[in-house]
């Protein structure tokens, strides 16, 4: 009985996050970042649409932050535009998310790292890089920082999704733990019903797929999109699978990268807390300069309710990696 409680507890502990970051986007962040239109579209070789929010100058590394699952660039808001008053600071909609255009499927991360790749080389954005990725983004973060490993130099992780966390969770609190079976099925019924423009929607089944009170218009403009639900089908239905053993390739050990990892201080005291913040010193201790930080009255949206807390460890890791040895 109390494995079953404590696997309830951290589906239902999960599901909030992913929930949350779906939802928690542009209104919170208007004062930061514009959401009311796109940043600047860059072309894709394939001739595909990005859109980048910018902002600041080059001085220093360009930090990029990659956002959480479903979640478009006015996430960072409030981190962004600190962050730009000394550095370049960018931030992106990932293909069929906020502004830019949708990508063929699937949406793994492979696909997602190669798209900012050529979207920061279409804008003629260089390195070096420090990447700053939340809660699912963590995973695609570390899939750039792989595939450009002499232009990262440093990295933060802020409640950081960890490769086949399913897989983990499950062998401690059995099996359906860490699943993103609910999250798939909504994006499934939510796209079905934008492609026969149903939304918003009345129905207590389909409720959740409209944009909500006071959503901006670009909460809206996705919400109605049935591309939109389906990029969110596809990365929650590769982040377990393809994307983690994309991660997996990158092997193990990540050297001497500056590396901070913010693990939110409310996630509870139970057993999924107790594992989720072993997970992340787990991640952390894969740099020889890897630091986990408990983050204290933060939730899993700390961009939100601790941006402070993550801008000191983004200066924390430019200052790292300036300090770098070969720098």
């Amino acid at each position: 009985m109390r494995g079953y409680a404590a696997r309830r507890e951290f589906t239902r502990i999960l599901a909030l996050g992913f929930l949350l970051v779906a939802f928690a986007t542009a209104a919170t962040a208007a004062n930061e970042l514009d959401g009311a239109r796109p940043g600047r579209l860059v072309r894709l070789p394939d001739g595909r649409r990005i859109n980048l929010r910018c902002a600041g100058r080059p001085v220093g590394p360009t930090v990029i932050f990659e956002s959480g699952f479903a979640a478009s660039s006015t996430e960072w808001g409030k981190v962004q535009s600190v962050i730009a008053r000394n550095h370049l600071a960018c931030a992106y909609d990932r293909a069929g998310l906020g502004y830019s255009d949708p990508g063929p499927m699937p949406r793994d991360g492979e696909a997602i790292a190669r798209d900012l790749d050529q979207a920061l080389q279409a804008a003629h954005i260089h390195g070096p890089f420090i990447m700053v990725g939340h809660s699912a983004g963590g995973l695609y973060a570390r899939l750039f920082a792989d595939r450009r490993p002499h232009d990262v130099v440093g990295v933060v992780l802020v409640e950081p999704s960890i490769e086949h966390q399913d897989r983990r969770f499950s062998a401690v609190f059995g099996k359906g733990a860490g699943s993103l079976a609910g999250q798939k099925t909504r994006a499934q019924a939510c796209a079905a019903a934008a492609d026969r423009h149903a939304l918003p929607s009345l129905d207590p089944a389909l409720i959740r797929c409209g944009p909500r009170p006071g959503a901006s218009p670009e909460e809206t403009r996705s919400a109605l999109s049935a591309a939109n639900w389906r990029t969110q089908y596809s990365e929650a239905d590769t982040l377990w699978g393809a994307t983690s053993d994309e991660v997996d390739a990158g092997g193990p050990s990540m050297g001497d990268l500056p590396l901070v990892v913010l693990t939110a201080g409310n996630n509870g005291t139970g057993p999924s807390a107790s594992l989720w913040a072993e997970f992340h010193r787990e991640l952390a201790a894969r740099s020889s300069r890897g630091s986990a930080q408990m983050v204290a009255k933060s939730s899993h949206m700390m961009m939100f309710d601790r941006p402070d807390a993550i801008i000191a460890a983004i200066n924390e890791v430019i200052a790292a990696a300036t300090k770098r040895p070969g720098r």
